[in-house]
């Protein structure tokens, strides 16, 4: 169980903002911490793992105290067993990707563990490049990576997919539930995608103005009320095509692309471009917003 309570001033393109959290995770939770531009997502990530102090604040990892600012402790970010993942990824230019992952390892360079990374993020064939000769989605690969090679318990996502296109980002986000699954962790994901959310989150932190004002799955967050059914996927609408007294929605679901046939009222607040919810119900196909 992870226990956390931080505050902090923050400023802003709007002015002074108070970040002020309190949550608990389950050990092997997959969270998701979403919120607006400027809600202080990124600060609360960094705060966990000791890069940013807060003003006050307590944090407890399995009976652990990590903060106590009372008490004036605070656990530094290499002693805290986290690993995290930046939006831009963060490598060192003129190391491969083998070298890149052994200098993140240290001391605790451990050649099995090293080789199994590499065999479930696909980099084998590339361990031998340096990153500026790596497309986005492999710099991401070798960024996740080289945040597991300490074999960290939490792993810190700050929107790390958000500069890559559709495809990539859908086998990344793959990628990164097999690692969470393979090695039990403990994740916490900054992300600003519902449909993404969906796939991966089992629990959502809602951030506003620095404070967290909902926390639930995501379907509850995400959807006006709860869908059942034997299926469940989310994807962006293509085109929204009338037919008669019904309209055909063309779905990118990962690199498929379906057609649901759909009645007109269902649909109105329905555009290209929308993440939508694809589940059935009573054997019928339900699209829902997100």
């Amino acid at each position: 169980m992870i226990l956390c309570k931080f505050q902090k001033k923050l400023k802003g393109a709007s002015g002074e903002m108070l970040l002020d959290v309190k949550f608990s995770l389950k050990k092997g939770s997959f969270t998701v911490i979403y919120g607006e531009s400027g809600a202080g997502k990124t600060t609360l990530l960094r705060m966990m793992a000791g890069l940013i102090s807060p003003d006050k604040g307590n944090m407890k990892v399995d009976e652990k105290v990590w903060l106590d600012t009372p008490r004036k402790f605070e656990l530094e970010p290499q002693k805290r067993n986290t690993g995290m993942v930046f939006q831009d990824y963060a490598l060192f230019p003129n190391m491969t990707v083998e070298e890149n992952l052994k200098f993140a390892s240290g001391s605790k360079n451990n050649k099995s563990h090293l080789e199994e990374l590499i065999s479930i993020t696909q980099l084998n064939a590339l361990r031998n490049r340096k990153p500026s000769t790596l497309s986005g989605g492999q710099q991401q690969r070798v960024a996740l990576a080289r945040a597991l090679v300490r074999k960290p318990g939490i792993l810190l996502l700050d929107e790390p997919l958000s500069a890559l296109d559709h495809s990539i980002r859908g086998k990344l986000q793959d990628y990164i539930l097999r690692v969470h699954k393979k090695f039990n962790l403990t994740t916490v994901l900054v992300s600003h995608e519902p449909g993404e959310i969906i796939k991966m989150a089992d629990h959502v932190l809602v951030l506003e103005n620095g404070t967290i004002t909902k926390e639930d799955k995501p379907t509850a967050i995400f959807t006006k009320n709860k869908l059942s059914g034997k299926f469940q996927f989310t994807g962006e609408v293509l085109e929204v095509k009338p037919e008669g007294v019904v309209t055909i929605l063309s779905i990118l679901i990962g690199r498929n692309v379906i057609k649901v046939i759909c009645m007109e009222e269902e649909v109105k607040t329905i555009k290209a471009g929308d993440q939508v919810l694809v589940a059935s119900k009573a054997f019928n196909p339900v699209v829902q917003k997100i």
